[in-house]
């Protein structure tokens, strides 16, 4: 599956816990990462400072639905049920 233009989901919704370029602390869940460019890609495809988290990543008919929005939702649901429980 390609992903869609200008979507980006999968750089805002989930959480990133290793650092990457210019977010040595990762980033929040729902934060844009700071490597998106104007038309939402990633500066740092293919690169060798992007993470692991990133690169495993890959789109799928069920993450990315029909729409952008779908794609957020879809990823957002899947951060709230991977957190780590608070004690």
């Amino acid at each position: 599956m390609i992903c869609r233009p200008h979507c980006a989901a999968c750089c805002i919704a989930p959480s990133i816990t290793s650092p990457l370029p210019g977010m040595p602390n990762g980033k929040p869940a729902g934060v844009p990462c700071v490597q998106l460019d104007e038309m939402l890609r990633c500066k740092v495809f293919g690169k060798p400072g992007r993470p692991e988290f990133c690169a495993g990543l890959r789109p799928s008919p069920e993450m990315c639905g029909e729409s952008r929005e779908h794609a957020l939702h879809w990823l957002a649901a899947l951060e709230q049920m991977t957190r780590p429980q608070q004690v």
